[in-house]
Formats: structure tokens, C-alpha cells, sequence
């Protein structure tokens, strides 16, 4: 660590770096689905604990940029109306299990939810979508499995998109629906990240230091929101979550059964 904390490894500064304009490039050309990226790939440099409470005030940040660049008559306010209660609930489940459960579990958790919905992305890719109705159960059922998987792994994305894909929105509707719904959940469950991180040195100093790269991203990705081949870049990124995910599941299983 350099003066005043910041980390002094130029690794650091490239991967984070990485992880954090891909992050931000997905929240302003989609509202989202890469803050998947954060953790596995953050732990390549620090702590997987640490690189979840990294992660998620550098997604916090990256609301701000991105709220303010849709329309509010772009959201899906039915959507909303029966995603938010349930999408709620699944963070305070997120946030007692982070909090409560043994780190090692914790990593292990965040490994597999990661190359789940990684595996997910690849089976789903290119099927035809039928756009339906809203459907009150399955919005609420997509809004609480969000939630918590958002909170324990920066994963909401995928749930989402499994609802909000079926419903045919055009895509800056999908785009502008998925801000609100994670500016709010990443709002919700900052101080609970910022509670879990009062006891993890630095990690503060670690998310100033990436912060820069935040509006960069984003303004880039809201630029591109129109020319972006959605499809290319996601399949490029989950071959790097699923990389960086198999590392992860490969380092919490030795820590659980090979100390």
C-alpha cells in the first residue's frame, strides 16, 4: 500500500480497472447485467469479501451517472410495481447471509451462483422471446431471487433479465427499468455493505481508487447504447466471469477442505 492506503500494485490498478469500465460500460448501454464482473474478477487482486463491498460502492456510484440518462417515461411502472416488494426481501436474505455465514461459505456461494448464470447466459443465448403480460408472480418471484442474489454477488442481472426478457420491453425500457430497480436495491443495501466493511481495512481506499473509472464507463456505454452489439460484448464478458468464477470456486473450495 502507497501514501494514505492506496494500493501500490500495478495488477491492481489493471484489473480493477477492467472490471470497473466493463461494469460501467453495462449500466449505461443496458442498465446493467455486468456488475457480475466485480467480484470474481476483483478477487483476483483482493479478497472476495473485499471485492464484494468494492463492488458494490462502485455500482452505487455508477447510479448516479446512469439514473439521470434515461427517461422516466421509459420505465415499466407495472413491472416495477410488483418486482421492488419481493426484489426487497431477497436483499435483506442476501445481507443476513453475508453478514452471518462463515466467509469461506460465502465465497464458495458467490462462486457458484456465478458460473450458474453464466452456464444460464450460454443455454439462453439466441432463443426466441414471446413477449407477455405482467404476471404479479413472476415478477415478484424475479424481484426477490434479485435481490438476493445482487446483494450476495453482484448476480441480480440474470434473475432479472429471466422476467423482464419474457416481457418484450424495447431496450432502452429494459435498460431504463433495470436502473431503477438496482439504483434502488444498491441504495438499500449499501449501509450494509458499509457496516461489513468497517471491519475490512482498506477497502474503502480501494473503491476511491477505482472510482475514476466510473463515469468513463458509463458515459461510454450510454453513448453506445444504440450501436452496441449487446449479444458480442455479453459473450466476451461471461467468458471472463466464467473464467474468473471457476478461479474463485477452485480457491474457496481449497479453503474449505484443503487449508
Amino acid at each position: 500500500m502507497t501514501l494514505a492506503g492506496f494500493p501500490a500494485d500495478w495488477t491492481f490498478y489493471a484489473v480493477g480497472g477492467l472490471a470497473t469500465f466493463l461494469m460501467g460500460l453495462g449500466k449505461g448501454a443496458f442498465g446493467g447485467g455486468l456488475a457480475i464482473l466485480g467480484i470474481p474478477l476483483l478477487a483476483l487482486v483482493m479478497d472476495p469479501i473485499q471485492a464484494a463491498i468494492v463492488t458494490a460502492l462502485l455500482v452505487a456510484f455508477m447510479d448516479v451517472f446512469a439514473l439521470a440518462s434515461f427517461p422516466r417515461t421509459a420505465w415499466s411502472k407495472p413491472d416495477l410495481g410488483w418486482i421492488m416488494p419481493g426484489f426487497l426481501g431477497g436483499l435483506l436474505l442476501g445481507f443476513l447471509v453475508f453478514e452471518y455465514v462463515d466467509r469461506r461459505w460465502v465465497a464458495f456461494g458467490i462462486a457458484l451462483i456465478t458460473l450458474a448464470f453464466t452456464l444460464d447466459y450460454f443455454l439462453r443465448r439466441g432463443m426466441a422471446v414471446t413477449p407477455r403480460p405482467v404476471s404479479p408472480p413472476l415478477a415478484s418471484a424475479a424481484g426477490a431471487g434479485a435481490g438476493f442474489t445482487t446483494y450476495i454477488a453482484h448476480a441480480g442481472g440474470p434473475p432479472m433479465a429471466m422476467y423482464l426478457l419474457r416481457r418484450g420491453l424495447t431496450k432502452t425500457e429494459y435498460a431504463a427499468t433495470t436502473v431503477v430497480i438496482f439504483t434502488v436495491g444498491n441504495l438499500v443495501k449499501l449501509p450494509g455493505y458499509v457496516y461489513s466493511g468497517l471491519g475490512e481495512p482498506g477497502v474503502f481506499v480501494k473503491a476511491l481508487a477505482l472510482a475514476p473509472v466510473v463515469p468513463v464507463g458509463v458515459l461510454v456505454g450510454r453513448r453506445l447504447h444504440d450501436a452496441l452489439p449487446r449479444q458480442q460484448l455479453f459473450t466476451l464478458c461471461y467468458v471472463l466471469v466464467g473464467l474468473a468464477g471457476t478461479k474463485l470456486l477452485f480457491d474457496a473450495s481449497r479453503a474449505l477442505w484443503w487449508p
